[in-house]
């Protein structure tokens, strides 16, 4: 394999199965394009249920379910003020992952 076909010399690095294991369950988490309007939505700063509804178009018991997979996967972190709950990313490795995948994908 030449250096071009290999430009972040994935084939050089050395992982372990456990690593391959939390690489595979994050792709899993992030393989659900709710999922991934949710990120892109509150990736510059943490939002609230009601904020990200406006953002993603969807209905609240749909993103009430995809936010608790992503807070549960340790991907989300959330806090309470008053009766609303903002969500923020924790997992800065989602942020530039997703980016990584959307520059190629304007490419």
């Amino acid at each position: 394999m030449n250096q071009s076909s290999d430009p972040a010399g994935l084939a050089r690095m050395d992982l372990t199965d456990d690593q391959f294991e939390t690489a595979a369950e994050l792709f899993g988490v992030l393989a659900a394009p709710m999922r991934l309007r949710i990120i892109r939505s509150i990736c510059g700063a943490e939002k609230n249920v009601s904020e990200l509804l406006q953002d993603v178009k969807t209905t609240q018991p749909n993103i009430s379910q995809h936010l608790n997979t992503l807070y549960k996967a340790g991907i989300l972190g959330k806090r309470r003020s008053g009766t609303q709950i903002f969500y923020r990313i924790v997992d800065q490795r989602v942020i530039s992952l997703c980016r990584s995948v959307y520059s190629q994908m304007t490419v």
